[in-house]
């Protein structure tokens, strides 16, 4: 059963989604730059930065509001 929510711009967009659209945008320096979060400076990749942000709440945040400011 799904639910609709009208007012989450993020239903139904995956992490790795929001992810790879960052990273084609501003690049792995430039995301970086905008989130010093060691997964995206040091040696990044995506599946490292999934994992790190799943497991932090607050990374996780940063991300999608910079996913929503993007947009």
């Amino acid at each position: 059963m799904t639910v609709h929510q009208p007012n989450n711009p993020l239903h139904g967009k995956k992490l790795a989604d929001i992810l790879e659209f960052l990273v084609q945008k501003y690049s792995w320096q430039g995301l970086g730059e905008r989130i010093n979060i060691r997964c995206f400076t040091h040696d990044p990749s995506i599946k490292s930065s999934l994992k790190f942000l799943r497991k932090t709440p607050w990374a996780r945040e940063k991300v999608e509001q910079l996913y929503l400011d993007s947009l």
